[in-house]
C-alpha cells in the first residue's frame, strides 16, 4: 500500500511539473523560438539614405529570420550622440551602433587612415575599400565590439564662393573643414575653420567662411549648393570619412549561429547598398548645382600633381604614426593607395 501511494505521490509531482518524467526539458513539437529584441543607435536623421538604409537591414534581418529577430531604430543620435555611439555599443547602451571612426580621434589609430586624401573615386569604391581593408587588418582597436561591417562616402571636394583653379588660389581661403580635413586645407594653404555640418549654410551665405570640403551629397541634402558659386573637383585627393555598424560583442556571441550566418549574409549586401547610396547622393548633388548654373572646375593634369604632393605628407605622417604604435600602418597605406589606384584606372580617372 505505501508503494502505490509512493509511486503516485511521484506521478502527482511530475504532473504538476508538466515535464512528463520521462521527458524533462525537451521542447515542444512546433515551439516558437524565443524574440530576440535588439536596439540600434544610429546618428544620421531618419529622412538621411544611411539611416534609411539601416531600418531596411533591421526589416530584412526580421524578414530572414522569420521574426525571431526584431531591431529597433534610434535614429538622429536620440540614444547615443556620434561621438558617443561606438561606447554606447562597448558599454550596451545601444546593441548595434552606427557613426564614424573619425568622431572618436586617436581610438582607432589604424583605421584612420581610411580617412586619408588617397583619391577615392567614388562612394562604392570607398565603402568597397574602406570594408575590404578593415576585415583584412581587423586591428585590436576594434575588437571590443563585433564589426559587422563598414562603408564610407564619396570624395571630398571644394566648393567654393570664387574660383578655385590653382593651388595659388586656395592661399588664405577660409574653408570649412573638421577632423582631419582640417591638415588637408592646411597643406593646401587655405585656412582650416571647424564648425557642425548645420551650421555651414549660414557661414557660408554670410562669408565667415568661403568655401567648404565635402562629399558633393551635401550640396543638396544641405542645400549648400545655393550658397556657392563654384565646385572644384579636386577627386585626385578625395578624402572620405568611414563609417561603422558595429554590435555589442557579448550580444553577437549569445546570437544562435544560424542567426549570425543570416545577419553575416545581410552585411554583404547592405555593403553594396550603402556604397551605391552614397554614389547616387553625389549624383544628386552634382545636378542641384547644375540647375543652378554653378560652375564645375577641374583641375589640369600638372595641377592635380601639385595637389597630390602637397597632401602627401599627410599620408607618410599617418604611417609613421602607427608604427611608433607598432601598427602596421606602413602596410595598411600600401594597400589603400593599392586599391585606390586599381579603383581609379577601371573608372579612367
Amino acid at each position: 500500500m505505501k508503494v502505490k501511494n509512493s509511486l503516485f505521490l511521484v506521478l502527482a509531482i511530475c504532473a504538476v511539473l508538466g515535464a512528463g518524467c520521462g521527458k524533462q526539458g525537451a521542447p515542444e513539437a512546433g515551439a516558437q523560438k524565443p524574440v530576440i529584441k535588439l536596439s540600434y543607435s544610429v546618428f544620421f536623421p531618419p529622412t538621411h539614405v544611411q539611416a534609411k538604409l539601416a531600418a531596411e537591414w533591421a526589416a530584412e534581418i526580421k524578414r530572414r529570420t522569420g521574426g525571431q529577430v526584431q531591431v529597433t531604430v534610434f535614429s538622429g543620435g536620440s540614444l547615443t550622440k556620434a561621438d558617443q555611439c561606438y561606447q554606447g555599443v562597448v558599454d550596451g547602451v545601444s546593441d548595434i551602433g552606427m557613426s564614424a571612426f573619425a568622431y572618436t580621434r586617436g581610438r582607432f589609430p589604424l583605421l584612420e587612415g581610411l580617412d586619408l586624401p588617397a583619391g577615392y573615386p567614388d562612394g562604392v569604391a570607398a565603402t568597397r575599400i574602406a570594408n575590404d581593408l578593415a576585415a583584412k587588418y581587423m586591428p585590436a582597436e576594434v575588437q571590443d565590439v563585433k564589426l559587422l561591417y563598414v562603408h564610407a562616402h564619396g570624395p571630398g571636394i571644394l566648393a567654393s564662393k570664387r574660383p578655385v583653379a590653382t593651388l595659388a588660389d586656395m592661399k588664405g581661403l577660409k574653408v570649412r573643414a573638421t577632423g582631419f580635413c582640417s591638415k588637408v586645407v592646411e597643406c593646401l594653404g587655405g585656412s582650416p575653420v571647424s564648425m557642425p555640418q548645420g551650421e555651414t549654410y549660414e557661414s557660408l551665405q554670410k562669408g565667415v567662411v568661403d568655401a567648404t570640403f565635402c562629399p558633393a551629397e551635401t550640396l543638396k541634402g544641405w542645400k549648400q549648393g545655393e550658397v556657392i558659386n563654384c565646385l572644384t573637383d579636386c577627386k585626385c585627393i578625395g578624402y572620405t570619412t568611414a563609417f561603422f555598424v558595429a554590435m555589442n560583442k557579448e550580444k553577437w556571441e549569445q546570437l544562435p549561429a544560424d542567426v549570425q550566418k543570416t545577419i553575416a549574409a545581410v552585411n554583404a549586401e547592405w555593403v553594396v547598398k550603402h556604397g551605391q547610396a552614397w554614389n547616387d547622393a553625389d549624383a544628386e548633388g552634382l545636378a542641384f548645382i547644375q540647375g543652378l548654373k554653378r560652375d564645375v572646375i577641374p583641375l589640369s593634369v600638372s595641377e592635380q600633381a601639385v595637389w597630390v604632393a602637397k597632401v602627401a605628407p599627410l599620408l607618410q605622417e599617418y604611417a609613421a604614426r602607427a608604427a611608433q604604435k607598432n601598427l602596421p600602418g606602413e602596410a595598411f597605406l600600401k594597400d589603400l593607395q593599392a586599391a585606390v589606384a586599381a579603383a581609379r584606372a577601371t573608372q579612367g580617372k
